[in-house]
């Protein structure tokens, strides 16, 4: 079962009194301690954003660990992710990311390691690096367009009702045939995908939605999907 959990906003990093959706992710593995490794790529390692994951993964039931492309932690980086349970991307800088997985090849290894049953994740950057396609401020002031991975069909907006231009420009990219239809989600929501396909949109807060959008018959189609809170 390839399985990708991707976060519009939430987690440790934006909500550390409320794991919800952390315990959610762990709970997708059906392990009774997942091995978790964090990827923080997007915000170039940061030492802070990375001390965060291990404060509030070790009050879970799991195994945390990171990634470091800046101090790596094996020569052979595809046989230490293929020994976890669960791939947790950090948000930050989507650009760079992708840029530093494809030099890294370690694009190729999370494909093969999603393909072989190891769940990816990941919050905002760590949202739509999964997606063909996102909207991203990777380029400084304003958000465009930005192409991505591909693992899944369409295109990602995360912070949907987290930052006021999300949602128009989101809208107005897909209008517009510079991004493909696709998924949004708020900040405390996520998006269950199972073999390519959404499963189901879940929630650490009650009002917090996810939302299909896409363009039929020349206009804008928002759709608000059914978003289990899991509280």
């Amino acid at each position: 079962m390839r399985q990708i959990i991707a976060l519009g906003g939430g987690g440790f990093s934006m909500e550390p009194d409320n794991p919800l959706l952390d315990l959610y992710i762990l709970a997708q593995t059906k392990k009774q301690s997942p091995k978790v490794c964090f990827v923080p790529t997007a915000s170039g390692d940061s030492e802070n954003y990375i001390s965060r994951f291990y404060n509030s993964f070790e009050s879970h039931n799991c195994v945390p660990s990171h990634l470091s492309l800046f101090s790596p932690p094996s020569r052979d980086l595809e046989d230490f992710v293929m020994d976890k349970d669960v791939i947790y991307v950090g948000g930050g800088n989507t650009k760079n990311l992708i840029a530093l997985w494809k030099d890294w090849s370690l694009d190729i290894i999370l494909k093969k390691a999603w393909q072989d049953g190891i769940m990816m994740s990941g919050i905002s950057a760590g949202s739509i690096c999964w997606f063909e396609a996102g909207v991203t401020d990777s380029f400084g002031d304003g958000l465009e367009p930005l192409k991505s991975l591909g693992f899944l069909k369409g295109s990602n907006c995360p912070h949907y009702d987290g930052e006021e231009d999300r949602r128009p420009t989101y809208q107005r990219l897909v209008s517009a045939g510079q991004l493909p239809g696709g998924f949004a989600a708020d900040d405390g929501a996520a998006l269950h995908f199972i073999d390519g396909e959404l499963s189901k949109a879940v929630s650490s807060r009650r009002d917090a939605k996810a939302y299909q959008v896409q363009l039929k018959e020349g206009s804008i189609k928002e759709e608000a999907l059914f978003t289990e809170y899991l509280g």
